[in-house]
C-alpha cells in the first residue's frame, strides 16, 4: 500500500519562503520519479518540478530559480524548497509518485499573501 503525505504549507508573505515535505510509505522514492504539481483555483493542475531516480531535475519556468526540489533516501521523503514566492504561487501543492499506476498525496494549501 503506498501513501503520500504532503505537509509545510502555509500562509506565507510574497518574497517568504516555505519547504514542503512529502513521506512516502509503501514505496521507496529513490526508484521512481517524483515530483511536485500544483493546482490553483479556477487552474488546471500543473508540474512543477521533479525528479529522477537518477536525480535530474526538471522545473517548470514559473519557479525555475526559485524552488528546488529534492529527495532525502534515509526519510523516504521527498522536498520542494521553494523562494521568494509570490501570490501566483498560491495553490494546492500535490506530491506525485511515477510508480504504476501512479500515486498522488492529499495536497497542502500554500497561500502567498500580505
Amino acid at each position: 500500500q503506498v501513501q503520500l503525505v504532503e505537509s509545510g504549507g502555509g500562509l506565507v508573505q510574497p518574497g517568504g519562503s516555505l519547504r514542503l515535505s512529502c513521506a512516502a510509505s509503501g514505496s521507496l522514492v529513490s526508484l521512481y520519479t517524483t515530483g511536485w504539481y500544483r493546482q490553483a483555483p479556477g487552474k488546471q493542475r500543473e508540474l512543477v518540478a521533479t525528479i529522477t531516480s537518477g536525480g535530474s531535475t526538471n522545473y517548470a519556468d514559473s519557479v525555475k530559480g526559485r524552488f528546488t526540489i529534492s529527495r532525502d533516501n534515509a526519510k523516504n521523503t521527498v522536498d520542494l524548497q521553494m523562494n521568494s514566492l509570490k501570490s501566483d504561487d498560491t495553490a494546492v501543492y500535490y506530491c506525485t509518485l511515477r510508480r504504476p499506476p501512479g500515486y498522488w498525496g492529499q495536497g497542502t494549501q500554500v497561500t502567498v499573501s500580505s
